[in-house]
């Protein structure tokens, strides 16, 4: 079971075990991870589930898609290490992922 840690705007820890084949998007809200608002539930559809992923772990996360990376386009302060976190499959390689979320959604 893999362990997750989120890490909200204002530094505060959050670790959390999650089944493999949910998405980070379905973990945050299964374990009221604040920040994380997911308007859309999961289509890839509203970027309201926007996340940074420490450096280390982001090969692990898989690719960003094209639809996935326009949305990142008009999202607030998108950095190298964003993903949408319903994009984002939790499997065994990613135990013990840190990921932050921004302060500010959309």
């Amino acid at each position: 079971m893999p362990t997750l840690t989120f890490i909200d705007s204002t530094g505060r820890h959050r670790q959390v075990d999650s089944d493999a084949g949910l998405s980070l998007m379905e973990v945050a809200r299964r374990n009221d991870i604040p920040e994380i608002i997911a308007e859309c539930g999961g289509q890839c559809a509203c970027a309201t589930c926007h996340v940074y992923v420490e450096p280390e772990w982001l090969s692990k996360t898989g690719p960003i898609s094209e639809l996935e990376q326009d949305l990142l386009n008009f999202s607030e302060d998108v950095r190298p290490t964003s993903r949408l976190s319903c994009q984002v499959q939790v499997t065994d390689e990613l135990d013990g992922i840190i990921v932050h979320t921004p302060s500010k959604q959309g």
